[in-house]
């Protein structure tokens, strides 16, 4: 305001000088208590001008004199504002590093600064409590925090740890329904509740517990539908082995709406396409794959496809498996079917060429087994020998390792059914269960002559014999496939044949 007063004031003296000093200054004259003054209008102007600034000045000045004790207390205020506000944020640092004596001190420190921050004071004295391990005090601290609406739910999020840390599940299941019942939003209580239902197994209840979720908005529609997915899935496993037949078909339906929810997943998928061919809809269970394969090959939808016919020539499943791969023909499942299918029709020139695209990959254990069987077909036995022993060390393919020994696909207990949900539901990708726990999977190597032997007498015999993996024959069978007899005992180098057992040899 004085700095508007004397920018008017210099514009108006300007003004006034300009009128001066061009001859035209006016007259003027004062008559006041029998005093008179005669004086030109630009001085006029000029000292009324002057006055006015001076009163207003003045005026100020006596408003800033009485104002000094409220301005004090306002830096006083301020100060202390200042000094909380560093407390309490040294004292979460303090927590955070779990500096537990430094961050009581600290939050008995706010509790005398931070009047106007009572929530934060009470969050830092818990988490202090916890820091320092006493955890009757932090209990009693997040139990003080129940009683106003705002903190209620930190409240209870903060007791349901001390109960899971403390081994009491019940007690912290209480708490997070308590949190999970209030308007507001608590992801973490619809966690901690879908964690407790799938691990009792209770896949209904989840169900109905992501519904609610995505009625409230807790969890967005994409996780929702990942984790209706996997919980359909994980209910129809469960009715499968069921002896009512309604319970069969419940367990049908609730797979066919799994892969409807989500191609992707392919433990739905392929359980699906399992129970329908058991209904007799081959051809619906092949569609249901088929929209799977577009969107995420695994390996057990192949081998689900496979099987869903069995009075086809090698050529015609060669060929159907074929068209599979055709629908993504850039995925990798889909280059590896292409050398499966080569093999399977009895064309080991287009198994060889197919093979070629895998070679950029990392060898794993099944890449290794699938060149030993294109190197046999071929007539190269050394080659697959030498294939086979770098299989013998190469890593496991984790998407592989979802095919148990016998070729049943994802199957899974409750328990892996559970963690499998709760991942699926968060990140959309697949967990390896049986790969975690480092179990057999399906044969990934066939079943080759070890002995070495010379390329003629190999050839021939290997001309009589049917090739590893014969092609009308299902992964699933409960037999093995018979490996081709060894070369005669007379063409054979006992020299050579130890030499191969203890090292691998180099690739030709």
């Amino acid at each position: 305001m004085i700095r508007t007063a004397i920018v008017i004031f210099l514009v108006v003296a300007t003004a006034t000088a300009i009128l001066a000093v061009t001859g035209e200054p006016g007259h003027a004259s004062i008559v006041w208590l029998g005093w008179r003054a005669d004086m030109t209008a630009a001085a006029m102007v000029l000292i009324t001008l002057m006055g006015a600034l001076g009163a207003m000045i003045g005026w100020r000045l006596l408003l800033w004199v009485m104002e000094a004790p409220r301005r004090a207390e306002r830096a006083r205020a301020d100060a202390r504002r200042r000094q909380a506000n560093e407390t309490l944020t040294r004292g979460f640092l303090a927590a955070a590093a779990g500096d537990g004596s430094e961050a009581r001190r600290l939050a008995l420190k706010a509790a005398d600064l931070a009047d106007e921050a009572p929530g934060l004071v009470r969050v830092l004295a818990a988490q202090a409590a916890e820091a320092a391990g006493d955890a009757i005090a932090a209990q009693a601290a997040y139990s003080a925090m129940l009683g106003f609406p705002e903190m209620r739910l930190a409240g209870h999020k903060g007791l349901m740890q001390l109960a899971l840390a403390q081994g009491d599940k019940p007690g912290a299941l209480r708490h997070a329904e308590q949190a999970f019942g209030q308007g507001r939003t608590a992801r973490w209580a619809w966690r901690a509740l879908l964690e407790a239902r799938l691990e009792a197994g209770d896949w209904d209840g989840a169900l109905d517990l992501v519904k609610t979720a995505l009625d409230r908005k807790i969890v967005s529609p994409i996780v929702a539908e990942r984790a209706r997915a996997a919980l359909l899935a994980a209910s129809a496993a469960q009715l499968e082995t069921s002896l009512d037949p309604k319970a069969r078909g419940q367990a049908a339906d609730y797979a066919v709406e799994a892969a409807k929810l989500q191609p992707g997943f392919a433990p739905g998928v392929v359980m699906a396409a399992r129970l329908l061919a058991v209904e007799g809809k081959a051809n619906r269970a092949a569609q249901v794959i088929e929209s799977a394969w577009k969107v995420a090959p695994h390996p057990a939808l192949w081998l689900a496809y496979r099987d869903l016919k069995t009075s086809e020539t090698p050529r015609q499943r060669a060929e159907r498996l074929s068209d599979l791969a055709r629908l993504n023909p850039d995925a990798r499942e889909s280059r590896i079917l292409f050398v499966e299918q080569a093999l399977i029709g009895g064309t080991p020139a287009r198994a060889r060429e197919a093979a070629k695209t895998l070679e950029a990959e990392p060898v794993t254990a099944r890449i290794a087994g699938l060149m030993a069987r294109v190197a046999f077909a071929a007539g190269q036995p050394d080659e697959a020998r030498v294939w086979m022993a770098r299989g013998v060390g190469a890593p496991q393919e984790a998407d592989w390792s979802d095919l148990d020994p016998e070729g049943q696909a994802f199957a899974y207990q409750a328990a892996d059914w559970a963690r499998l949900t709760a991942a699926y539901a968060e990140t959309g990708e697949l967990i390896h269960p049986r790969h975690e726990r480092a179990e057999r999977t399906m044969s990934e190597l066939p079943e080759l002559p070890i002995a070495y032997a010379d390329s003629a007498p190999f050839l021939h015999a290997h001309e009589a014999a049917p090739p590893p993996y014969e092609g009308d024959e299902g992964l699933y069978d409960d037999e093995p496939p018979e490996p081709p007899p060894p070369p005669p005992v007379g063409q054979r180098r006992p020299q050579a044949r130890r030499r191969l057992a203890s090292a691998p040899r180099a690739a030709k």
